[in-house]
């Protein structure tokens, strides 16, 4: 099927460890390894980087060079919109995850009429803000971009005007300052949640289902939770850190965790979650094979990502086949998006 973009951001500006921006090509090492030939399947965008940044110091101590992740989120942003207008489904491969901020952007530019719930596979909450952020580190804090929360309740920190100015610039890539609402969030697997952020999550009673209860329910039984929680929503962004896996299974991440989720846990999760019509885009990111052992952690991952695509392409077509079958008589051009590039393959290969 070709209905799904890849697009690749080598961004680890807003990581507190160096090598993520290595994480794209290390999963495409693991694809050679694999013998897969997945990087030819699909049309491949690549997003402009600012990483030589990082041999500059930065003045922003509270959002590290925020005024070059500013440069990539809005390149992200524009790519997730482009594809999406282009009639496809973005599949984001991405250094750190600051740059989700910027794919939730993309798809709020792309329908900013709908309303889109977010669904955080995370070791991390990654809900602070310049006034909250004990690293100053913007990996941490895409889900405060989206919502456009500064968490002043929760201030510990003192930012410079500077800051504050480029802070509010990305807090409004995409729209006006909140492109999500926090109340349609909600979190798989985080476990590492600092003060500041739980004083949100509280906030707004932002649901988290923890390694202990994905154990006890069942995958299954989480995803239809999950989906239950977001069904008033119109669309749907997963966004997949592989540090929700137990750093017995790979340490290759930037921020490893206990407690996580096994590799086929994920596997089933993500999944089941993608196959629902609601999901517009997913996202894989913070592979760090500097931190690795034999490529370990790519290797796991590339395995998921490869499962992932492959349950997201037999579920579209399945449910494309339906849309077209309840049509009389058959007119792939008036479904939307990449159902009607779906659906125009199918009739032609028909025909």
């Amino acid at each position: 099927m070709d209905f799904i973009k890849l697009i690749e951001v080598r961004s680890e500006l807003g990581a507190g460890t160096r090598g993520a921006s290595m994480g794209v090509d290390a999963l495409k090492t693991a694809c050679l390894d694999k013998g897969s030939d997945y990087f030819i399947r699909f049309d491949i965008a690549e997003v402009e980087t600012e990483n030589d940044a990082l041999f500059e110091p930065t003045p922003y101590d509270h959002a590290k060079h925020v005024d070059s992740v500013y440069k990539v989120e809005r390149r992200t942003c524009e790519a997730v919109r482009d594809a999406i207008e282009d009639g496809y489904f973005p599949l984001i491969l991405a250094g750190d995850h600051s740059t989700a901020a910027g794919s939730i952007a993309g798809i709020k530019l792309a329908y900013p009429n709908k309303r889109l719930g977010v669904i955080w596979i995370d070791a991390h909450a990654d809900m602070h803000s310049p006034y909250t952020s004990p690293s100053g580190n913007i990996h941490g804090m895409p889900l405060a971009i989206a919502t456009g929360e500064d968490n002043k309740e929760s201030r510990k920190n003192d930012p410079h005007p500077d800051t504050v100015k480029w802070w509010n610039k990305l807090k409004h890539i995409g729209g006006n300052g909140q492109n999500i609402l926090p109340q349609d969030i909600v979190f798989i697997s985080v476990r590492d949640i600092e003060e500041e952020e739980e004083f949100l999550i509280h906030k707004y009673v932002i649901l988290n289902f923890p390694t202990s209860e994905v154990n006890s329910k069942g995958v299954e039984i989480i995803a239809e939770e999950v989906l239950e929680r977001l069904e008033h929503c119109d669309l749907i962004y997963i966004s997949f850190d592989v540090d929700s896996l137990d750093p017995k299974i790979s340490e290759g991440t930037g921020t490893p965790v206990e407690n996580g989720l096994s590799v086929e846990q994920a596997k089933q999760l993500n999944s089941l979650l993608i196959s629902n019509d609601k999901v517009c885009a997913w996202e894989m990111v913070e592979v760090n094979p500097t931190l690795d052992w034999e490529n370990a952690m790519a290797e796991e991952a590339f395995d998921i990502l490869e499962y992932v695509t492959d349950s997201l392409s037999e579920s579209r077509e399945v449910s494309t086949r339906q849309k077209l079958d309840i049509q009389h008589p058959r007119n792939p051009s008036e479904l939307e998006g990449y159902f009607r590039t779906i659906a125009e393959e199918i009739v032609e290969e028909e025909e």
